[in-house]
């Protein structure tokens, strides 16, 4: 199986395991429900960073998007070094909370972190 990344292309064997489970006719099949719970979490991580630090806010939709982005990547870090949610797990209470968690700590992070350097670069 071949999948394509413009202009790249990356071979995939029939048996890997990629951001989901495999069902058995070797089908990746993606669960898409913790990822869309890190963004959710990540915007509203985003937005209470935002509110929490006026100084460094972006405004409602630019917290937002810098927290959307970083609760799909806290999250996804997290879950690579063992800590959140395995995506190939069960949808328990406690994945939920992992993913809830890893995205509103990412987002607010992320934000926070592009809010001090846009302050900065007023300076």
């Amino acid at each position: 199986m071949y999948v394509s990344f413009c202009p790249f292309f990356l071979e995939i064997p029939n048996n890997a395991l990629i951001f989901g489970i495999q069902n058995p006719k070797n089908q990746i099949v993606m669960d898409i429900v913790p990822l869309l719970i890190q963004l959710a979490s990540g915007a509203v991580g985003g937005n209470l960073a935002g509110k929490l630090m006026p100084k460094s806010s972006l405004g409602t939709v630019g917290n937002s998007i810098a927290g959307i982005l970083g609760g799909g990547l806290g999250g996804q870090l997290l879950g690579m070094l063992g800590m959140g949610g395995d995506a190939g797990a069960a949808m328990d209470v406690s994945s939920i909370i992992q993913n809830l968690a890893g995205g509103g700590v990412g987002g607010g992070a992320l934000m926070a972190i592009i809010g001090v350097v846009k302050g900065m670069m007023k300076k």
